[in-house]
């Protein structure tokens, strides 16, 4: 797929951490989460995304039209175990997926994540995981990802 004209994709930088983390918030009210908790969490998560760009664990791609950051995504580089799955040590964790709604509707978010494979691949990592929206589920089946068996707990 290629890029609508008027977007221009770009690497985020440390000084993107504010823009990334203001996205994630919102993407966030829009899955309806509690818009005062993440408030609450909103510097912690924002030092988060600075130190990974900082340290190269987290890659973030980001969509401009006329110098302003309309669509977002991310790339958290995981360190792993060789599995009966595969010898590699790195997966990749896709996050931040993210489109403003004037933009929605023009195949950014499906532009951004063949972006993010594509940048996978060049690194030899085969496993890709995420977390979906109801929203983003069929993006991400189309693009082949399928559910597994993973599960969570949450310790008191």
């Amino acid at each position: 797929m290629s890029l609508p004209a008027g977007y221009l994709l770009r690497r985020a930088t440390p000084a993107d951490a504010e823009t990334i983390q203001a996205q994630r918030d919102a993407m966030f009210v829009d899955m309806g989460k509690d818009p005062v908790q993440l408030q609450q969490v909103h510097t912690a998560a924002l030092g988060w995304h600075r130190r990974m760009l900082q340290v190269g664990l987290y890659d973030g791609f980001l969509l401009e039209t006329e110098g302003v950051v309309v669509a977002s995504a991310g790339l958290l580089w995981r360190d792993w175990p060789p599995s009966a799955a595969t010898i590699e040590q790195t997966r990749a964790y896709l996050m931040n997926v993210y489109v403003q709604p004037p933009h929605r509707g023009n195949g950014l978010a499906q532009f951004l994540i063949e972006e993010m494979l594509a940048e996978c691949a060049l690194r030899g990592v085969h496993i890709v995981s995420l977390h979906a929206s109801e929203a983003g589920r069929p993006i991400y089946e189309r693009l082949g990802f399928r559910s597994n068996s993973e599960m969570e707990l949450v310790l008191p």
